[in-house]
């Protein structure tokens, strides 16, 4: 029998992959939960595996295209007597039968019986113990491997189970000629390590950055509106310079701080539906990240309330090191309740966060400076004070609950934030 591999469906908002690189080439044999090619999904890469025991036989979209979800872009035979068969099936369609071949035109189920059935593919859930004589390595040290002509048999994974990590490639890559490991190509420049965006060039939008352009625009037609705030964080920096040695980062503090408040005012967690204001029961910090060569993407911090505060440190850290080598998994950046933009990290002083598709706020968060303010006893002096802006859905929230959830937020980092490593 034969039968089709279809562009999977990575995540609830993609709608085309690219595919990166083949890990099997026409003609392999493909074993049961063994990976066939990698992925980019809208915000990662990830390895995509067969259910099936067969051969690969033809490979109908080459690696560095893109397809739509539910597309063909392989077939795959059962015995190896029938890749003949489908590789004659391919070409009577159309369909080029090589790896390097540049057509990617899906294949099409044919008339009198003879349509080809379809091979499910999923993405692990969690890395596949090591077998001898294969290498286990994350899409993103794949895919850096191939593009510096790098051998990875010959690299030691840092990584769970001997797993070869993003990082270890590039070690290698940035180590001097000399340092190079044995019988690994030396790294070689590439498109990927060129200057991007000369004056005229037309640089194509990425997976990711596609993504983003189709959330902003679905964004355009949600009724929101902004509520700005000024809060004194000269409690709350004391208490990151208590802290922070111990691995605990700012963001993690304001997301903590959000979570702990939102706990009070769940109609802040909550979102729009046409059925009316759905309510959560997890209070999910989307923190935005910028991610390399463009875009961002949006690491969730699960259930940020019941988590101690240098649990969430480590999971942050954790998060933004996979987000950045694209290694999250879709509920990893799917999943926010309410998100966080922290340009303040970056010297900004106030802007506006754009609301994300399924969520009621976002809040934007500017820098904490040294600022001369009135005292209560009539006096002048210097508070650090910083200025949050909430850009809230209309239908949901009105502007009496977002001031009112701003007031609880000020009160916390004000006054108790010793209340956020509780």
């Amino acid at each position: 029998m034969i039968r089709e591999l279809f562009m999977p469906a990575l995540s609830s908002t993609m709608t085309e992959g690219k595919i990166v690189s083949w890990v099997k080439s026409p003609g392999d044999k493909v074993a049961k939960g063994e990976t066939v090619l990698i992925v980019e999904s809208d915000k990662a890469d990830m390895d995509v595996e067969s259910f099936y025991d067969g051969y690969l036989a033809v490979i109908t979209v080459p690696a560095g295209e893109v397809a739509p979800v539910g597309s063909t872009i392989g077939l795959v035979a059962e015995t190896e007597a029938e890749i003949a068969e489908a590789e004659a099936k391919a070409k009577s369609l159309g369909v080029a039968t090589s790896s390097t071949a540049t057509a990617s035109t899906p294949a099409a189920a044919t008339s009198n019986g003879s349509a080809t059935a379809p091979v499910a593919v999923s993405a692990p859930a969690s890395p596949v113990a090591a077998t001898p004589g294969r290498v286990i390595a994350s899409p993103r040290a794949r895919k850096l491997a191939k593009e510096h002509n790098i051998d990875l048999q010959t690299l030691k994974g840092t990584g769970p189970n001997g797993r070869i990590t993003a990082g270890d490639v590039e070690a290698l890559i940035a180590a001097p000629a000399t340092a190079v490991a044995p019988g690994a190509t030396p790294p070689v420049p590439t498109a990927a390590t060129a200057p991007v965006g000369a004056k005229e060039d037309l640089v194509p939008l990425t997976t990711l950055q596609n993504a983003v352009v189709r959330n902003m625009v679905a964004s355009l037609g949600i009724p929101d509106f902004h509520v700005a705030y000024t809060i004194t964080t000269d409690a709350l920096d004391r208490l990151y310079q208590q802290i922070k040695s111990k691995g605990v980062t700012m963001t993690a503090l304001l997301a903590k701080a959000i979570a702990l408040t939102l706990q009070k005012h769940p109609i802040m967690n909550a979102y729009y539906t046409e059925q009316g204001i759905q309510y959560r029961r997890d209070i999910n910090i989307a923190v935005a990240v910028a991610m390399p060569g463009g875009g961002l993407i949006t690491p969730v911090l699960k259930n940020a309330d019941q988590i101690d505060i240098y649990s969430l440190s480590r999971t942050w850290k954790d998060l933004v090191e996979r987000a950045r080598a694209k290694q999250l998994q879709p509920d990893e950046y799917s999943t926010g309740t309410f998100s966080l933009s922290n340009l303040g990290m970056f010297g900004v002083d106030s802007f506006d966060a754009i609301l994300t598709p399924g969520q009621g706020a976002i809040m934007a968060v500017g820098a904490s400076r040294p600022t001369v303010v009135a005292t209560e006893d009539g006096l002048l002096g210097v508070k650090r004070q910083m200025k949050v802006n909430i850009t809230c859905d209309h239908r949901v929230i009105y502007g009496a609950d977002a001031a009112a959830f701003l007031q609880d937020l000020a009160k916390l980092i004000e006054t108790n934030p010793q209340a956020l490593t509780l």
